[in-house]
């Protein structure tokens, strides 16, 4: 009797909804802590990054606005949108 040796199939990568995943921690962090201090903390992250890659070289980004200073633009102004928005939150709270 001799033994035989079962080859394992190599496994084909298959997709990975990972941004999905991410969205709906953002999406319960935004429902549980406040909208505006989400939306501050995100533009923020954001502004860092691109800041960070315009240095490192970046020229043309894959977001829809393509240009990176176009980028920080909307970044910094949703940033200050939020800080708006939860003055108001706490305006209305006193």
């Amino acid at each position: 009797m001799g033994f035989s040796t079962i080859q394992p199939t190599p496994a084909t990568p298959s997709f990975d909804p990972l941004r999905y995943c991410v969205y709906t921690t953002v999406a319960l962090l935004a429902w549980l802590v406040s909208p505006p201090v989400m939306v501050m903390a995100m533009s923020g992250i954001g502004f860092w990054v691109y800041t960070r890659a315009i240095r490192g070289g970046l020229t043309r980004s894959k977001c829809v606005l393509r240009k990176p200073k176009l980028v920080l633009l909307y970044l910094g102004t949703v940033f200050v949108a939020g800080a708006i928005g939860l003055g108001f939150e706490i305006a209305r709270v006193f």
